[in-house]
Parts: structure tokens; C-alpha cells; sequence
């Protein structure tokens, strides 16, 4: 009880020595301040682009397996030439796919798009629309949060009605006065009706995957539309594959292995022959981007550190000059009976105060910036953050003030109070 009793009147010592020099400790924090605001903010922008950029990948799917002529990844060791002579996927291999593929799998899907587009329902219009045409399972690969409405029925896909699911974004130009459900639009000459009106997603930071202006129809009404490409240059559109994985396979191994020889026995590959097409995983895509976001934070980290490293000679300079300023007072403390530790925690916790009230301001000041509306990149300090900031701020303090309260604890009580 003593000791927690010393401890805490040393606390309250060094928020009496803060008090009385107000202008001193506010300039003292300033540097602590910047430092913590540069560290935070360069860990919350970066935390809030990488969320933002896997936000936008979502569109991707969990677990889903694309059959590609391209990969997500290149393979430096292979010749780039070797690429262009794949061929795309094809309806044929897509039917091919759905009979052959075991139970490993929950939902098979072909799709394509063509951007670009200008929509067109009475007197109103909207350009730069994407339509993409898709089958029945694209709703298992894909993520398409259809809010109101429905999906396509089997007998809808199959039949290739003129019937579509469109984007938030289409639906408000098109259809500014009311429901959009039931009403039709024009679209490359063709009349179709809408049946959904997918979720709202706003900007992103990568654009090519909203939904907003998004026009989802079925495949075989897609391609009456456009003729799909053979070769994956220029002639149109060219068609993607996915395969949704199932829980039971977490890595997808099997699910991959069994694609691979699927699409290589139908594409009529020999033993020794490279495979012609690429299988790709979202994963991939999230891999690289963890990497490259693990680098940035460690860049930024020591970029910010610096500001903090300025801010910690500064603290240390003042608790120097605090020890200096009151060697009396410690001399008349130790001859009153103080003990070393009572004086070293009366200067360390002045140290740490003062560090943490900087801290705190930076990360009150990055908190203000989080607030500021941003369309594109929307900024969120995570509590992680918060309490990383809090501890950098403690082991500063730490560290500028244990050589200053070391000197101050073993001081002289005879040499201290005779000091001017």
C-alpha cells in the first residue's frame, strides 16, 4: 500500500510541475503531437486504401475459381508470347464444364461484358454502361445484392428473355419518378424489362467493379447482342468462367486439381503438353496486395517515425531542463525521507504525461481528418490504431525521460539543496 500510495503522489507531482509551466508543456507536446498525427495518419490511409481496394475486389467472390486466358498473376519464367496464343473460353467448354465437374463444386457460371453502353428508356438516357450478360449461377461466383426485385429464373436464363437486373445508378437516370420494377428500357437496339434493381455501392477507388451502373442480363440475350471474341483481341467481348468452391474444400485444392484436368481433357491437351488456359483465385489478387500494403505501412511507419524521433529529443530536453530547474526541491524531498523511486517516477511520469497528451491531440487531429466526407476514399482510424498511437506515446515518454529522472533519483540531498 506504501508503495502504490508513493506512486501515485509522484504522479500527482509531476501533474503539479505540467500545471505550473503551461506554455512550457504545451510546446513540449508539440512535437510528440506532429509525430503521432504522421504515424497514424500515414497507418490510416494506408489501412483505409487497402480496405477500400479489397472492398472493391468483393465482386470477385469467395472461393470461386475463373478459367481465364489470363492470368491474375504472370509468371516472370514464362514467355509473355505463349499468352497470346491462348484461347478464351468458350459456351461449348462452359457446357462442358457443368456435365463433367464432380460434387466439388456449388455453382458453375459463364459470363461476359461489354462497357460502354448507352441506355435509353422515353426521354431520359444514361451512357458509359456496363452490360454483362451472365447465367444462371454468375448470383454463386459473384457478389450481386439485388435490394429490390428479383433474380433470373432458370426459364429465363435458359429461354434468353429480354429481362435485367440493373445498377442503382441506372435505375435513378432512367427511372427518376418511381419503381423501376416492370418498366423497360432500350439497350444496342433491344427492349428489356427490368426485374431488379440491385444495392447502392457508391465510389469506389476501383471504379470497374461497381454495380451502379452495372446491366445484368442473361447470357444467351448477351450475345445476340455481341458476337464473343475468339481471341480475346478486339471482335467483341470475350467470356469468363467461374467455379464457386465449397466450404468442405477451404483451400480449394481439389476443386482445382479436378478443373484442371476437366478443362485440359476438354481442350484435348496431351500429358507433356503446358495447359492453355489459366485458373485464377481472388486470393492471388489479396496476397499481392497484403504484401504491397505491408510495405507502404513499413515505409510510412519509419517516415513517421522520424517526426516522433524530433519529438522525443525535444521531451527529453525539457526533463533536463525540469531537473535542473527544481535539484532544490529534489534535495528537500530526499532529505525529507523520499526515496529514489519516488523521484524517479515523479520526472518519468512527467515525461509520459507530456508524451501522452501529445499523443492523444495527434490522435484526436487524425480523427478530425476521418471525419472530412471523401467520396472516393472514405477514411477510418481503427481502434488498433488508437492504441498503438497510445503506446508509442508511452514508450516515448519512456525513453526521453528515464535518463533525466535516473539523474534526478540519484542526486546528492547535501549537493542538491545547496544548488541555485
Amino acid at each position: 500500500m506504501l508503495t502504490l500510495r508513493l506512486t501515485l503522489e509522484s504522479f500527482r507531482f509531476a501533474l503539479d510541475a505540467l500545471k505550473s509551466n503551461l506554455l512550457r508543456t504545451i510546446l513540449s507536446l508539440l512535437g510528440v503531437t506532429v509525430g503521432i498525427f504522421a504515424i497514424i495518419a500515414v497507418f490510416t490511409i494506408v489501412d483505409s486504401l487497402e480496405a477500400n481496394i479489397r472492398s472493391s475486389l468483393d465482386f470477385a467472390g469467395d472461393k470461386v475459381i475463373y478459367v481465364s486466358k489470363w492470368p491474375f498473376a504472370f509468371d516472370s519464367g514464362f514467355p509473355w508470347w505463349k499468352y497470346f496464343k491462348r484461347p478464351v473460353p468458350t459456351p461449348r467448354e462452359y457446357q462442358q464444364l457443368r456435365k463433367q465437374l464432380g460434387p466439388n463444386n456449388k455453382g458453375i457460371a459463364i459470363f461476359a461484358a461489354n462497357s460502354g453502353n448507352t441506355l435509353k428508356a422515353g426521354s431520359n438516357s444514361v451512357s458509359d454502361c456496363v452490360l454483362q450478360g451472365a447465367s444462371y449461377d454468375y448470383r454463386a461466383v459473384s457478389n450481386m445484392p439485388v435490394k429490390e426485385g428479383r433474380y433470373f429464373t432458370s426459364q429465363e436464363i435458359e429461354a434468353a428473355r429480354p429481362v435485367a437486373i440493373i445498377g442503382a445508378t441506372i435505375a435513378e437516370n432512367l427511372f427518376p419518378n418511381g419503381n423501376a420494377l416492370g418498366k423497360q428500357f432500350k439497350a444496342r437496339g433491344q427492349t428489356l424489362t427490368v426485374i431488379g434493381v440491385m444495392e447502392k455501392e457508391g465510389k469506389k477507388l476501383i471504379t470497374i467493379s461497381s454495380n451502379d451502373a452495372n446491366c445484368i442480363i442473361p447470357f444467351g440475350m448477351f450475345t445476340k447482342m455481341f458476337t464473343l471474341s475468339t481471341t480475346g483481341f478486339g471482335g467483341g467481348p470475350s467470356a469468363t468462367i467461374a467455379v464457386k468452391g465449397r466450404d468442405e474444400d477451404p483451400g480449394l485444392m481439389d476443386l482445382e486439381y479436378e478443373m484442371r484436368g476437366t478443362m485440359r481433357n476438354i481442350r484435348g491437351l496431351k500429358p507433356r503438353d503446358e495447359d492453355n488456359f489459366a485458373l485464377n483465385r481472388p486470393e492471388m489478387v489479396a496476397a499481392a496486395i497484403g504484401k504491397l500494403f505491408g510495405v507502404i505501412g513499413i515505409v510510412g511507419g519509419v517516415i513517421g517515425s522520424f517526426a516522433i524521433l524530433v519529438g522525443g529529443f525535444g521531451i527529453a530536453n525539457i526533463m533536463f531542463v525540469s531537473v535542473r530547474e527544481r535539484t532544490n526541491i529534489i534535495g528537500i524531498e530526499k532529505s525529507l525521507g523520499a526515496k529514489n523511486f519516488f523521484i524517479l517516477f515523479q520526472f518519468l511520469f512527467e515525461a509520459i504525461c507530456l508524451c501522452l497528451i501529445g499523443g492523444v491531440a495527434g490522435i484526436l487531429l487524425v480523427w478530425l481528418v476521418t471525419l472530412v466526407p471523401q467520396d472516393a476514399l472514405p477514411l477510418n482510424m481503427s481502434a488498433a490504431r488508437v492504441i498503438l498511437g497510445l503506446l508509442i506515446s508511452v514508450g516515448i515518454g519512456v525513453i526521453a525521460g528515464i535518463v533525466p529522472a535516473a539523474l534526478a533519483a540519484n542526486l546528492d540531498p547535501v549537493i542538491a539543496i545547496r544548488a541555485k
